[in-house]
């Protein structure tokens, strides 16, 4: 499968697993390392909010810097500043005031998230990218089997001492990805032009340019459709990794130590289908597999709405469901996002977009939160009707895509 990627996409997947194995490892426990350090549930949630209003700053500006510094240095730079030192601070921590530092430089992230996202699609053929994102998923996915170590650390040292000992590994591992993609990859060709034109035309200039792109997606009705799709597709997921667990143990009543083995069988699932079925899919029907995917998802979901008090068999079945609408549709989703944006103003739009991701998802939490308190199942009927939603928004994409074929 590996072979088919080439260039970028190539150097920036390679290194991949040297992020998402280690953070796979400590970000179950990373909650409950802020409890047991004396931390509040209220200065959790202080330190959470305060790094999503830095992302959101972040997400604005990365177009900017990703013009002006060129992709690999954006992603280098503030990779080194957004991961590389909170990571660090995480492993001394000792109090709320080191994790508020940490999570305000942390919020960086959306720098090198642009310049990644440039990378790794500008210099790949459009043909190609949803195979490029479904080799992405699978490395998460292979990725979420190295969790169970973070589990044995804790088990061995206890909490605290094992996610210090994680926090350093997990910082070693990600320098050495930093600096070996550096070295894997080049500058895309727009990423080439984009830096001189920045330069020529400097911050004020480089800032007004946000409103042309604006006025760009905008007027551009295909593209605020399937940004419409990304956003449902981020609001679902979101929303149900936030309550997928506590419902199971609070409302089915399901063992806590069963828990766990949901996502191994997810996992499983996913890795079956990437196999068996995926290299079979035909890239220009992804209309078709992104539809199917929602479809199955929504199966998935009912089915969960609907399972009895303790009946652990329909919760696999909805858990596989849900795992094969994953796997089919968001591939073809995140690929269609990539195509809908020209290359010439990818870095801006695309984190104009990252900006009104976070603005529609900050609010799940607390809309999740009072949902469940009226009945455990709205999160997932909410989460049911983002799929509907989402459909809904594809189909008239479909039908707008169709019409300008024929024009």
């Amino acid at each position: 499968m590996f072979k088919r990627i080439q260039g970028n996409a190539r150097g920036c997947l390679m290194f991949e697993p040297l992020f998402v194995i280690p953070f796979n490892m400590y970000a179950t426990y990373a909650s409950v390392y802020m409890l047991e350090l004396g931390l509040s549930e209220t200065q959790i949630g202080l330190v959470t909010s305060i790094c999503l209003v830095v992302q959101i700053f972040s997400s604005f500006i990365s177009g900017y810097l990703t013009d002006r510094m060129g992709r690999r240095s954006a992603l280098l730079v503030f990779d080194l500043i957004s991961w590389g030192i909170p990571i660090f601070i995480w492993a001394v921590a000792q109090n709320f005031w080191y994790f508020l530092v940490a999570a305000i430089i942390n919020g960086f992230q959306k720098v090198p998230n642009t310049a990644w996202y440039c990378l790794l699609v500008e210099d790949t053929d459009p043909k190609d990218r949803s195979f490029v994102f479904t080799v992405l998923q699978l490395i998460g996915v292979l990725a979420g089997f190295f969790a169970p170590l973070g589990g044995l650390l804790v088990r061995h040292y206890t909490l605290i001492p094992a996610m210090r000992i994680m926090y350093v590994i997990t910082g070693i591992s990600m320098i050495t990805m930093f600096l070996g993609r550096n070295k894997a990859t080049h500058e895309t060709e727009i990423g080439i032009r984009k830096r001189q034109e920045s330069k020529q035309a400097g911050l004020k200039k480089g800032l007004a340019e946000y409103s042309y792109a604006i006025k760009l997606m905008l007027s551009n009705k295909p593209l605020m459709l399937i940004f419409g799709v990304y956003i449902l597709n981020n609001f679902q997921m979101t929303m149900r990794g936030t309550y997928l667990s506590i419902y199971l143990v609070d409302a089915l009543k399901l063992n806590d130590a069963l828990i766990s083995v949901f996502p191994a069988i997810s996992s499983i699932a996913m890795l079956v289908l990437m196999f068996l079925a995926v290299p079979r899919f035909n890239a220009e029907r992804y209309e078709r597999y992104m539809m199917l995917g929602f479809s199955i998802s929504i199966a998935a979901n009912i089915m969960l709405i609907l399972a009895p008090i303790g009946n652990v068999l329909l919760v696999i079945i909805s858990t596989i469901l849900a795992a094969a609408g994953a796997i089919i549709a968001n591939p073809y989703l995140e690929a269609a996002v990539a195509n809908a944006i020209d290359d010439e103003n990818r870095a801006k739009i695309f984190s104009i977009l990252t900006v009104f991701i976070l603005i529609c998802i900050s609010p799940t939490g607390v809309i999740g939160g009072w949902t469940y308190t009226i009945d455990p199942r709205v999160p997932f009927i909410l989460v049911t009707l983002a799929f509907i939603g989402g459909m809904a928004l594809m189909a008239i994409f479909v039908k707008q895509q169709k019409l300008h074929k024929d024009a």
